[in-house]
């Protein structure tokens, strides 16, 4: 079960690069050590959550992006054993993985985090990160590839309640398919989605506990917060928002600027336009609009700590946000850092029950 306090918490750097395109960041190599020591931290400064992505491909360019990462699931079970209280939440693609394998992976997650383990849902896809295996099947649309995971999602929603399960859909077949032990998590570990389309936001309140939102501005960021709150009203639910926030400090405003500079003047734009075209951006678009994106695709705040914390509230209120997943350019640095302002956003945004707008 969630939280009913607004949600801190920390995307791990699994893969290389983290998410700042850029020749002039601090080396990340995105391997197991390095996440550890991220997801060590975390827990000790009282972060609610570490997640992780799923990866299998990167987009070269001259730092070769995101080539080099660790697999979701079983990361996330070592740095189980490693923290105490964070919420471990794993990236598992619908396509990849048959659900009654995914039930009893989260389940064993689940158990070795003793109750704190979560499942980030992905029903979208990169089609050459996928048809370089073998598993891009082009005859499915987006909507398929939505009804698909709903399909998957239900059945390991069963598998974690139910003693037997047979199901018959147009995608998967159980017939007395069994999972035992269930998960100790109540009712439920923890599951997140992400999308801004209506039907990813339908899937969102759907099935899951929170979803993650994306835009180009804060004004398109608000506007998808308010609209899955909205789809989950109309369905008499809730749904926990959040998103990405990049943080960028320094002593001084002055000097964080100026790192935020220097890694702009580096930015790797073959990189930047390969994951742009990933997103399906027109080819004669990509160069102008990786240049207009700069080196982070995500909110960024910059400055001396309190700085960061007064933008990060302005963030989550503006955008009635429940919550915010943070990137740093040095984790290790970063994470210190959000320790010291943390105690000052808990005291801004107390626990209580969130209404729907």
């Amino acid at each position: 079960m969630l939280p009913n306090h607004k949600m801190f918490g920390v995307f791990l750097p699994i893969a290389n690069g983290g998410w700042i395109v850029s020749k002039n960041t601090p080396t990340l190599d995105g391997l197991y050590e390095t996440n550890r020591e991220a997801a060590i931290t975390a827990d000790r400064i009282g972060l609610d959550f570490i997640m992780s992505m799923a990866k299998f491909r990167g987009f070269g360019g001259e730092t070769n992006h995101w080539a080099t990462s660790m697999e979701s699931m079983t990361m996330m079970a070592g740095l189980a054993e490693a923290t105490k209280t964070v919420k471990v939440w794993a990236t598992v693609h619908a396509l990849l993985s048959n659900p009654a394998v995914v039930a009893k992976m989260v389940t064993t997650l689940d158990h070795i985090s003793k109750g704190r383990a979560g499942l980030n849902i992905v029903a979208g896809a990169y089609r050459e990160e996928f048809s370089q295996m073998g598993a891009w099947d082009d005859s499915l649309s987006h909507g398929d590839r939505y009804q698909l995971t709903e399909e998957w999602i239900t059945i390991i929603k069963r598998l974690w309640s139910e003693p037997s399960v047979t199901f018959k859909g147009r995608f998967f077949d159980m017939e007395d398919c069994q999972s035992d032990p269930k998960p100790i998590s109540r009712p439920r570990p923890d599951l997140i989605a992400a999308g801004q389309s209506d039907r990813g936001f339908d899937f969102s309140t759907t099935h899951a506990d929170a979803c993650f939102i994306g835009g180009r501005s804060v004004e398109e960021r608000r506007g998808h917060s308010r609209r899955a709150r909205e789809i989950a009203a109309e369905k008499g639910k809730t749904i926990k928002v959040c998103a990405m926030c990049t943080v960028i400090h320094a002593d001084t405003d002055a000097k964080a600027e100026s790192m935020l500079q220097r890694f702009e003047d580096g930015a790797d734009l073959g990189a930047i336009m390969a994951q742009m075209k990933s997103w399906g951006i027109a080819p004669d678009s990509l160069a102008a609009m990786a240049r207009k994106v700069g080196v982070s695709q995500n909110h960024s705040v910059v400055g001396s700590p309190e700085t960061c914390r007064e933008k990060i509230e302005e963030y989550m209120e503006t955008c009635d946000l429940d919550g915010v997943m943070l990137i740093f350019p040095d984790y290790k640095v970063g994470l210190e850092m959000f320790g010291d302002i943390l105690p000052k956003l808990r005291q801004r945004f107390p626990a209580q029950n969130h209404e729907p707008a």
